[in-house]
Parts: C-alpha cells; sequence; structure tokens
C-alpha cells in the first residue's frame, strides 16, 4: 500500500513541478510491481497525474480574468486568434479531445501547457479529467511494460 501512496503523490508532485519525471520514477519502482501488478500502479500513478494537471487546468481557467491577460486580450490580434481556436474546439470537440489524448499519451506538447490551455478553452472538465486518466494509463502501462521487456522481469507473465 505505501507503493501505491507513494506513487500518487509523486505523480501529483510531477505533475505540479515538470523537473520531477515521473515516467523515471515508474521505470525505478518497476521491481516493485509484482507485488501490485501493472495495472493497478498505472491507474494509482495516472490519478496522481490527473489531480495535478487539475491544478494547471483550473490556473488557466482563472487566467482569463487576470489583468495581464484581459490587456493582452484587449488587442484585436490576440482576440482574434483566441476566438478562431475557440470555435474550431468548440465545434469539433473530438479534436480537442483527440490532442489532448496525444498529450497525454505521447508527452507532446506537453501536457502541463496543455492543460493551462484547456482551461483558457473551457474545455469540458470531466472530459479533461478522463482524457488525461487514460492517456496517462496508458502511457504507464507503456513505460512498465518497456522495463518489463528490457529487464526481462517478467511484469506481464
Amino acid at each position: 500500500m505505501k507503493l501505491l501512496l507513494a506513487t500518487f503523490g509523486v505523480a501529483v508532485a510531477s505533475a505540479l513541478i515538470p523537473i520531477i519525471n515521473i515516467e523515471v520514477y515508474i521505470a525505478g519502482i518497476a521491481t516493485l510491481v509484482d507485488d501490485y501488478g501493472v495495472w493497478p500502479v498505472s491507474l494509482v500513478a495516472a490519478a496522481g497525474q490527473a489531480v495535478g494537471k487539475a491544478v494547471w487546468y483550473e490556473v488557466g481557467r482563472t487566467s482569463m480574468s487576470w489583468p495581464y491577460i484581459q490587456k493582452k486580450m484587449a488587442a484585436p490580434k490576440w482576440q482574434r486568434q483566441y476566438e478562431n481556436v475557440k470555435v474550431r474546439t468548440d465545434n469539433r470537440p473530438w479534436l480537442g479531445s483527440a490532442l489532448l489524448f496525444v498529450s497525454a499519451t505521447v508527452g507532446f506538447p506537453p501536457l502541463a501547457i496543455m492543460a493551462v490551455v484547456a482551461g483558457q478553452l473551457r474545455f469540458h472538465r470531466v472530459w479533461f479529467y478522463l482524457t488525461t486518466f487514460v492517456g496517462r494509463t496508458l502511457r504507464f502501462v507503456a513505460v512498465l511494460g518497456g522495463v518489463s521487456l528490457l529487464t526481462d522481469s517478467g511484469l506481464f507473465h
């Protein structure tokens, strides 16, 4: 149980502080995963990441009322760009979900940036959390699977 709690804590911290690398942590604990299984550890790490990225999402949502952002948005160029992106994502919500899923799974574009942008565009919260959680779960399963292949640890046997 301590491993799962520590994994959750490191995942939240890494979501908030980019210098903390959750993938390195996951790879490092791979030998301890046998007691729990790949999926539970991946699910706990993904939940922690979703909680941490939710903070960035909320920062994005509130940032639109900050004086600095309002000053920027007063410029016609910024308003036009924002409206263009907002219309595209509102008219094609699957496009925003797909980009967010790629970001959560592959890591490009960086998920912290995507979380802020999703908040600024008022992307649906439930879809943001769900997409982030599923994408990160698959990412962590892949990391643990890669470690298993490299070390022949037998995690998937």
